[in-house]
C-alpha cells in the first residue's frame, strides 16, 4: 500500500502512535494531533494543507471544509460514535468508506445518566439549590431504586450500560427497541415501539439514549407526557429533538411529570430564555456526558481505531462502518 497515507488527527502519546503504526505498518501513516489535548471535550482535529491532496485515510472528526478537499479520501475513520456529519451529497469522496466509534461511549454516557436519575430520585438538585441560596429546608419525599421501573428507549450500548447500573440497585428495567425479539444486557423485559404508549403509564423513569431520525423525532410530546404518572422522570442523553422542549417544560411546570435530566436539547444551546432553565426539578447538563472528560473513553475510542487500521491494511470489513 506504498500509494496510501493516513492521516491521524487524534492527540495520541507516543506509545499509541506505535501502536497504530504496528497496526497498519504497510501504510505511511502522519501523525498531527497533539496529546495536550487529549482531556478536551471534543479533539480538535485538523488535516494540514500540503496533506490533504494525498491524504488517502483520515482519523478525526475533521471540518466538512477540509474533507471535501480531499480528493483522494478512502477512508474516514471518526472518534465520535456518530457519523451523520459527514453523510450529505459532496462530503465524502466518491466510494469512501465512512466508520465511527460507537461502542466506545457507553460507559460515561450511561454512567451521566444514571447519576442524574439518584439525583433526581433524592432531589438532591433541589437541596444544591438551596445551598446557593444559604437555605436549611427539607424538600419533601424521595424514591428508592428497589420501587422504580425503568423503561429504557434504546438499548444499545449507552442504553444497556445505564439498565445494568439500574438493575444492579434494585431497579426493574424494560427495554423498547426496534427489534423486540433482541434481547440487551440489563434488560427484563423486551417491547417494540409499538407498545410504547401502553408502556408510559407504568414507568418511574424513562431513559432515552436514541439517534436522531424521522421516528424518533418529538416522540416524547405533549401527548406521551400526558400519559405518564405524576412521579415520573424524563432522562435524556441521545439526541435532543426526542423531546418536545416547550411540552415538557410545560409538563414540569404543571406538574404533570415529577422531574427531567437532559444532556441534549433541541436546539443546543439551550436559548438562555427557554422556561426549562427555570424549573427546579429539571437538570441540565450541556451535552458533556459523552466527549473525552473519562480517560477510558479515549482509550476505547483508540481501540477501534487501531483494530480498524489492522482491518483497512488488510482489506477487511471496518468495524462500525456505515
Amino acid at each position: 500500500m506504498a500509494d496510501e497515507m493516513i492521516v491521524n488527527c487524534l492527540p495520541l502519546t507516543e506509545e499509541e502512535r506505535e501502536r497504530c503504526r504496528s497496526a497498519a505498518p504497510s501504510v505511511r501513516q502522519e501523525f498531527v494531533g497533539d496529546p495536550k489535548h487529549r482531556a478536551d471535550m471534543i479533539w480538535p482535529c485538523h488535516v494540514p494543507q500540503e496533506l490533504r491532496e494525498s491524504a488517502t485515510a483520515i482519523i478525526g472528526n475533521v471540518p466538512i471544509d477540509e474533507v471535501k478537499e480531499c480528493k483522494n479520501l478512502k477512508w474516514l475513520q471518526t472518534f465520535s460514535a456518530g457519523v451523520n456529519t459527514y453523510v450529505g451529497e459532496g462530503i465524502l469522496a466518491k466510494g469512501a468508506k465512512l466508520s465511527g466509534a460507537s461502542g466506545a461511549y457507553g460507559q460515561a454516557v450511561g454512567e451521566h445518566m444514571f447519576a442524574m436519575m439518584w439525583t433526581l430520585l433524592k432531589n438532591i438538585q433541589l437541596y444544591r439549590d438551596n445551598q446557593s441560596k444559604h437555605l436549611w429546608q427539607d424538600e419533601g419525599p424521595v424514591s428508592t431504586p428497589d420501587e422504580v421501573k425503568v423503561l429504557v428507549l434504546g438499548t444499545g450500548d449507552i442504553g444497556s450500560h445505564f439498565a445494568v447500573l439500574s438493575k444492579a440497585v434494585g431497579c426493574y428495567t424494560a427495554g423498547v427497541r426496534r427489534n423486540a425479539s433482541q434481547p440487551a444486557p440489563g434488560i427484563d423485559d423486551m417491547h417494540g415501539f409499538d407498545e410504547l404508549e401502553s408502556l408510559l403509564p407504568h414507568a418511574d423513569v424513562i431513559a432515552m439514549s436514541l439517534p436522531s431520525t424521522p421516528d424518533t423525532k418529538h416522540l416524547i410530546n405533549r401527548h406521551t407526557l400526558s400519559l405518564m404518572k405524576s412521579n415520573a422522570i424524563v432522562l435524556n442523553v441521545g439526541r435532543g429533538d426526542a423531546i418536545d422542549a416547550d411540552a415538557l417544560a410545560a409538563a414540569l411546570h404543571d406538574r404533570t411529570i415529577q422531574a427531567a435530566g437532559l444532556d441534549v436539547t433541541e436546539p443546543e444551546p439551550l436559548p438562555e430564555d427557554h422556561p426549562l432553565w427555570s424549573e427546579p426539578h429539571c437538570l441540565i447538563t450541556p451535552h458533556v456526558a459523552g466527549g473525552s472528560h473519562l480517560e477510558a473513553t479515549g482509550r476505547k475510542v483508540i481501540g477501534i481505531v487501531v483494530e480498524n487500521l489492522k482491518r483497512y491494511a488488510n482489506h477487511q470489513p471496518l468495524l462500525n462502518e456505515a
